[in-house]
Formats: structure tokens, sequence, C-alpha cells
């Protein structure tokens, strides 16, 4: 009698390790490599949306100390571009975020954004000033 039942037990164990398991492979926070300039952004949860840092790029490895002069607001100018938050309030989800800001520390602008989740070591970042005036870049997921 006991055998049917710790059959039955690992049966349901197992069908929930498959359902877990895409879960986390479409977990879209994490350090992700950029297709420009060699950046690196940490995408993380900020509350109830997504939000992401830049770590790294080739302006911050040659100067760690590296300003965001570009910055359409001059009172921003002198903050570091290292860490600096550069995606913020998307919402959605599990593969597809809408709604969001990206900003563009190379033109010092702000647009509006979608994250779409290609697979669990790619993804799609979208920056609109408007519809059809767009820039599409894929990353790569570092870790």
């Amino acid at each position: 009698m006991k055998q049917p039942i710790l059959a039955a037990a690992l049966a349901l164990s197992s069908g929930a390790l498959a359902f877990a398991a895409p879960a986390s492979a479409q977990d879209v926070t994490g350090l992700w490599q950029t297709q420009t300039n060699g950046g690196q952004v940490e995408i993380s949860r900020c509350g109830n949306s997504l939000c992401g840092k830049l770590v790294s790029s080739d302006h911050i490895k040659s100067d760690p100390a590296v300003k965001d002069t570009k910055n359409k607001d001059a009172s921003l100018r002198n903050r570091p571009l290292k860490n600096m938050q550069m995606l913020y309030d998307f919402t959605g989800g599990p593969t597809k975020w809408t709604g969001g800001k990206v900003y563009n520390a190379a033109d010092g602008g702000t647009y509006s954004g979608t994250i779409t989740l290609l697979s669990a070591s790619e993804l799609k970042l979208k920056g609109c000033i408007v519809a059809p005036l767009c820039k599409t870049e894929k990353w790569t997921r570092i870790k």
C-alpha cells in the first residue's frame, strides 16, 4: 500500500519540478551584455516592475569616474554612469514587459521601451521616441 502512495508523491513532485524549471528559465533578471559600447546592464525587480542599471561599458572601463555629460537635464550631468539606472517602470511578463523607460547616456534621451525575453539567454530591448521611430537591440545573458 505504501508503494502507490510513494509513486504518486514522486509523480507529483516531478510534475512540480517540470513546471518550476520553465519559470526560472523565463526570468529576465540578471546581468546582460548590450549590443553596443561593451555595456553590461543588471536587470532586477524594483517593486512590481523591472529596472536596470548600467554596471559597465567601454567608457566606464576606460574611466570609472565618467559622468552623464549628455543628459538633457543639466542638473544630472555630474552623476556617474557606473551603476546609473537606465531602465525603469517595465511591467508585465513573464516574457514581455512594456510601459517602461530607457535612458540612453549616448544622447541623453529617455525613450519609451519594451523588453521581450526571446530565450533564457537572449532578450530584445526596444526604445522609441514615437512609433515607428524606434531602435532595437538584442542583449545576451552573462549570468
